[in-house]
């Protein structure tokens, strides 16, 4: 095997580097080798190379090994893991593709945003799928909450590889990943990065909700998983109630009080939304906010006007 060499003198890029300044550091031969690659990463590391360089070469030749970690789906079969084209048994190269992951979240660098949220979504969702040790999936779960705001819908919506698992995505996956990024410590995450995770989990709620198979604790879990500040609106949660309601048509009335108890009945008026109509832009007679409010003010219930516009009786 080539020996690893280093030009010198070493002078590393910027903090954003381009997939081709990351891959002038390796010849085509090495990245078939796992363990050679994590030799040469860690001798490039005591160069001094900073932990966003050292991320992009992690994420660029990664993409060799697994092409579904690309983000291009054109190219999911042209990897080293091809499972069409390899002469090895399933079994063996699914083992391979599991030994890929473990060691690539091994060498992560520890500091945050040296990799991608999007990456590391990416690269979670084939954990699960290849079914990793658990602490190679728990230290992936706590290096994305450290970074979910900067989640998209689409790849944060990771479905359930577990056969025990009635839904398509694992909602369960959801609701850890958002209860430790509220555990984050608060000099870590701003209000505006809350308010960004709370507009995540609102959409991505509304997605999950029209699975007839999400259970209502579920949806309660993942929607009281934020603090009541990180919502500057309740619109987006209200849409998702009332998408899990239409899906849900079974939902009994206690069920009702439950999910009508995660919304603040202000916040929702505020932002335009009423319960006769979640496309309303203004109140109609029946959802004049004054009498709402009051009742909000005259009970400590959370939800009660909720209730009360549903036609149901106030929870006791």
């Amino acid at each position: 095997m080539k020996a690893a060499s280093f030009p010198e003198p070493v002078l590393f890029p910027g903090t954003r580097t381009s997939h081709l300044a990351a891959e002038c550091w390796f010849d085509d031969a090495c990245i078939l080798d796992m363990d050679y690659f994590a030799k040469t990463l860690a001798g490039i590391k005591a160069k001094g190379a900073p932990p966003d360089f050292i991320g992009s070469i992690i994420a660029h030749y990664a993409s060799k090994w697994l092409p579904d970690l690309s983000g291009d789906h054109h190219d999911s079969n042209k990897g080293l893991t091809n499972l069409e084209e390899s002469p090895e048994s399933v079994t063996a190269l699914w083992m391979k593709k599991r030994f890929f992951v473990e060691t690539l979240v091994g060498i992560l660098p520890p500091e945050k945003d040296s990799i991608p949220c999007s990456f590391l979504l990416r690269l979670l969702r084939i954990a699960n799928m290849v079914k990793v040790e658990p602490a190679y999936r728990d230290e992936l779960e706590k290096r994305i909450s450290w970074q979910l705001d900067q989640a998209s819908l689409k790849e944060i919506m990771i479905p359930s590889f577990s056969h025990t698992c009635g839904t398509l995505l694992d909602v369960e996956l959801m609701i850890r990943l958002v209860r430790r990024f509220v555990n984050v410590d608060e000099a870590a995450k701003s209000g505006a990065d809350l308010i960004k995770v709370a507009k995540l989990v609102d959409s991505y709620l509304a997605e999950a909700a029209v699975d007839s198979d999400l259970n209502l604790s579920e949806f309660v879990a993942l929607a009281g998983a934020l603090p009541g500040q990180a919502r500057a609106t309740d619109d987006g949660l209200y849409r998702a109630v009332d998408t899990y309601l239409k899906a849900h048509p079974g939902v009994s009335k206690e069920e009702r009080k439950d999910l009508f108890r995660l919304i603040d009945c202000r916040k929702a008026l505020a932002g335009g939304i009423t319960p006769c109509s979640p496309k309303r832009t203004t109140a109609c007679s029946c959802c004049d906010p004054s009498p709402l409010l009051r009742a909000n003010q005259a009970s400590s219930t959370d939800g009660l006007e909720w209730v009360v516009l549903a036609g149901l009786e106030a929870p006791t």
